[in-house]
Parts: C-alpha cells; sequence; structure tokens
C-alpha cells in the first residue's frame, strides 16, 4: 500500500515537472487579466471619488470642482433676511415671561427688544448720511449696522463713498471703548506726533466744533476720529485725498449734531 502511495507522489511530482513550463504561462496570463481587472475597478472607483477614496458612494456631480474633493461649490442663495427683532412683540414676550416667572425668557426678550432699538437707529443715521461726499458716491451694498451687545454697547454704522476708481471716503459711527480710549488719550497727550523722519503724522483739530484727531499715512491715507458723547464716536477715512483741507471738507458734509441727537448722546 505504502509503495502505490510513493509512486503516486512520484507520478503527481513527475507531472507537475512536466506541466510547468505551461502552468508558469497559464499563471501569467490568470496575473495579467487579474491585473486589467483591478486596475478597471480602481479606474471607476477614482472617476468617482478623489485618490485614496475608494467610496462608491461619493458624489460624482460633474459641475463640482475637482480641487475641493469634487464637493459641489455654492453658486447661489438669497442669504440671511436681515430684519431686525420687533421691538413691541420681545417686549410683549418679556411681559408675558415675567409673569410666568420665566425670567431667563424675559431677559432674553428684553435684549431682543434693545437690540431691535439699536438697529432700528443705526438704520436712520444711515438714512440721515448724504448721498454723495465731495463727488463720491454711496456705495449701497456696503451700508452696515451691527451690534454685538444691547445698551449701546458695540453698536457700528458704516457707509462707503468711491469715485469708481480709486478715491474712497469712509464714515463709521460706533460705540467702541478701545477706539475712544485711543482718541482720548491723544487729546489728553499734546498737540500733534512725528514719525522718526520728523513728518508730522497726527495732531488735534475739530470738526464742526468738536475735537478730533487727525492721521496720516502714506499707505492708509488720512484718519479722522471725532468722540461725539460718553461713549459714541465718529471716524471718517480717506483714500487718495490730495490734502488735509480736502478731507476736512468732506467730514464736514457729516450731520454731528444729528447723528448725536439720535444716539441720544448728552
Amino acid at each position: 500500500m505504502k509503495t502505490k502511495i510513493f509512486i503516486a507522489i512520484i507520478g503527481i511530482a513527475v507531472m507537475t515537472i512536466s506541466l510547468s513550463p505551461a502552468q508558469d504561462l497559464l499563471n501569467k496570463l490568470k496575473k495579467k487579466a487579474a491585473d486589467k481587472a483591478v486596475d478597471k475597478v480602481l479606474g471607476n472607483q477614482n472617476s468617482n471619488s478623489t485618490p485614496g477614496n475608494t467610496n462608491p458612494n461619493q458624489n460624482t456631480n460633474p459641475n463640482s470642482d475637482p480641487q475641493s474633493n469634487n464637493n459641489p461649490s455654492n453658486k447661489g442663495g438669497s442669504g440671511l433676511v436681515t430684519t431686525p427683532p420687533d421691538v413691541n412683540q420681545n417686549l410683549a414676550d418679556a411681559e408675558a415671561a415675567f409673569g410666568k416667572s420665566s425670567y431667563g425668557e424675559a431677559r432674553y426678550a428684553v435684549q431682543q427688544a434693545m437690540l431691535g432699538v439699536e438697529l432700528e437707529i443705526g438704520n436712520k443715521i444711515l438714512k440721515s448720511l448724504p448721498p454723495t461726499v465731495s463727488g463720491l458716491k454711496m456705495q449701497e451694498g456696503q451700508d452696515q449696522v451691527t451690534s454685538t451687545g444691547y445698551g449701546w454697547a458695540g453698536l457700528t454704522i458704516h457707509r462707503e463713498y468711491e469715485d469708481g476708481k480709486d478715491k474712497e471716503f469712509r464714515v463709521t459711527v460706533a460705540n467702541n471703548a478701545a477706539w475712544m480710549s485711543a482718541v482720548n488719550m491723544y487729546l489728553g497727550g499734546g498737540g500733534y506726533g512725528q514719525t522718526t523722519g520728523g513728518q508730522q503724522n497726527w495732531k488735534q483739530t475739530k470738526v464742526k466744533g468738536y475735537r478730533a484727531v487727525i492721521e496720516y499715512s502714506e499707505s492708509s491715507g488720512y484718519k479722522l476720529s471725532v468722540p461725539i458723547g460718553q461713549s459714541s464716536m465718529i471716524a471718517y477715512e480717506g483714500i487718495n485725498f490730495a490734502s488735509e483741507q480736502e478731507m476736512m471738507t468732506a467730514a464736514n458734509t457729516i450731520d454731528i449734531d444729528g447723528i448725536k441727537k439720535m444716539l441720544g448722546e448728552q
């Protein structure tokens, strides 16, 4: 029995040896076919995903950006609604919440009412600003009214005027403690400042009777800061204005007294 088994093993070995060239060729053909199949699969996956990502559910939108993982880029939308909080509704909500001892909700509603008042005042100030300044036209799409708090803390109103070329005038009305502190330091610390080269770069001045600080920089042009009360100020910026006098003329077109009154400043 052992002899028969041994003979059978020898026979298989001989057959294997004799078939090895053909087997090698068959193995090569199989490997080549397998490689092509793998390449095809990977090619299909790469067409549906970024390199290294084999997720078959990857977005295949032909309009997608190949530089952003094939995710579609936003090409439209109307943005956010800019309607200020309803003051009367929030006051009613605050009263109702207070009556139910929901003090957190009452406080939130009061804050929203105050925010609504601030934004309404900011929009009125924007409407009070002239449509043109020194021949520069207002850029309506650049108008901004923002508030980061309530009780006039962080209220900012901003408008820009341009000539369509390289001349620009900006007006910003703000409640900003850092700005006020810096301007008051200038106003209380002397008459003017100089650069290391001896050229004057800031000095005290007046705009419509209000004490102010005017600055000049070769890179950014003129800046004029005017405190108009205990917590508010107006900042003017003039880019590519020919002279200090031209900058002052532009600033004098803004109704400072009217803005101060609308803000309730003393």
